[in-house]
């Protein structure tokens, strides 16, 4: 019969560093390029949530306008808004992801 006993497994390289590290996750401990890029992952995250939102509101407003013309425009305005508020999340994303993925070389020298 053939046992097994787990405290003496070596699982070795599970390769969850490598995959946090190829989708842009910050594999250094407690290091403080890694927690700012954490906050302003989940800060950009929780706007663009927002901006899906309040997409769908203005298209449900649009759908839901009954030929009503002020509902309709409201609705346009809306989501021209949200149009433009994607660009400009989508654009502090890059823009975040550039600055700390960068900000190692920088200190660096």
């Amino acid at each position: 019969m053939n046992t097994l006993l787990a405290q003496g497994i070596d699982v070795g390289d599970t390769g969850i560093a490598t995959t946090a590290a190829n989708a842009g996750y910050s594999t250094e401990a407690g290091s403080i390029t890694g927690l700012i890029g954490s906050i302003i992952q989940v800060a950009l995250g929780f706007v663009g949530f927002i901006v899906f939102a309040y997409i769908l509101y203005a298209g449900f407003l649009w759908m839901t306008a009954g030929g009503n013309e002020e509902n309709v425009t409201k609705a346009q305005t809306m989501l021209r808004n949200a149009i433009i508020g994607f660009i400009i999340v989508a654009a502090a994303y890059s823009i975040a992801y550039f600055v700390t993925s960068n900000i190692g070389a920088i200190t660096a020298g």
